[in-house]
């Protein structure tokens, strides 16, 4: 792919197997724009994007607007790209911007579409139960994920595996799928499809509150959420008033008599128990605030827990 231009942008480490797949594949990387550097961890120190650092490897151009305003536009115009490809960039681009390449702007989503438009459709599959998911490339256009499609990819979701763990494959998953995309373009010998917006569904990003654990929802739904906003925003529960992160369970029990939402209703010496709607659910690794991840035994050998007590 030898003179093929491509100007990518991407921020978090799913975007950073596409990168690598595109610079594999031999494309003239003219640019890369990433999110600006923001203050990290509790140092608050500055710290490049996962894609800034593989860009630097490749010793390739960097662009870190605050804004996509004229000045982006006049210096990305310059680099007079080929394709725009967009991978968890974190911003809808203008139409200005979108109008730039020669031969279009490409965005894989971590979806199959039209299911799950949005920033986060991998945590929205897992909560919501579905067995399987995928990656979709398309045409951008200036709605969110609304473009025409090009190609996709289907993976099963595995049991227990969390939105961390299914981000990982899919973006290993949808690399070479992006790959191809740019090359049968290339032949002309891939046609768009329209999306179905009668059958859209939306993943709106992720809010801290999101984490919040409902008890009166099924021990299933409970694991699944817990699964879907791991590794962020965690979920999380209350105890005599102080924060407590719940990172690891399993479902005890799925249909039954209601054991009182919320309340502990058995401890054993490696695992706590909590009433929801129509069942138990076991939590195996918590975390209670201002302490460190810890299984449920060692927990209950330094925190008197009695069974009637309630979450939440």
């Amino acid at each position: 792919m030898r003179g093929i231009k491509v100007l990518f942008m991407g921020t978090p480490e799913f975007a950073v197997p596409s990168l690598a797949a595109l610079i594999e594949a031999g494309f003239d990387l003219v640019g890369v724009v990433t999110r600006p550097e923001r203050p990290k961890g509790r140092g608050r120190k500055a710290a490049p994007t996962p894609v800034k650092v593989r860009a630097q490897e490749s010793s390739i151009k960097v662009i870190e607007p605050e804004r996509l305003g004229d000045a982006f536009l006049e210096e990305i115009t310059s680099l007079a790209p080929d394709f725009i490809v967009v991978v968890a960039y974190g911003k809808i681009l203008p139409k200005a911007v979108l109008e730039v390449p020669r031969l279009g702007a490409i965005n894989l989503h971590a979806s199959l579409l039209p299911a799950y438009r949005g920033a986060g459709p991998i945590n929205r599959a897992i909560i919501n139960g579905d067995k399987v998911t995928g990656t979709t490339t398309m045409f951008m256009d200036e709605g969110m994920d609304t473009g025409d499609m090009l190609l996709t990819s289907t993976l099963e979701i595995g049991t227990g595996e969390t939105a961390g763990e299914l981000s990982e494959r899919m973006a290993s998953d949808g690399a070479p799928l992006l790959v191809e995309t740019l090359r049968r373009l290339l032949k002309g010998d891939l046609k768009a499809t329209a999306q179905d917006s009668a059958k859209a569904s939306y993943a709106p990003m992720l809010k801290k509150a999101d984490g919040l654990i409902d008890w009166t929802l099924t021990p299933t739904e409970i694991n699944n959420r817990l699964r879907g906003l791991s590794p962020w925003p965690g979920a999380y529960t209350t105890i005599n008033g102080k924060t407590l992160k719940i990172h690891k369970g399993r479902v005890a029990m799925e249909a039954g008599v209601d054991s009182g939402l919320g309340v502990i209703t058995n401890i054993s010496s490696n695992e706590i128990s909590v009433g929801c709607l129509g069942g138990e659910y076991i939590i195996e690794e918590l975390q209670l605030e201002g302490k460190r991840r810890m299984t449920a035994k060692e927990f209950l050998m330094g925190y008197k827990l009695a069974g009637g007590e309630r979450l939440g």
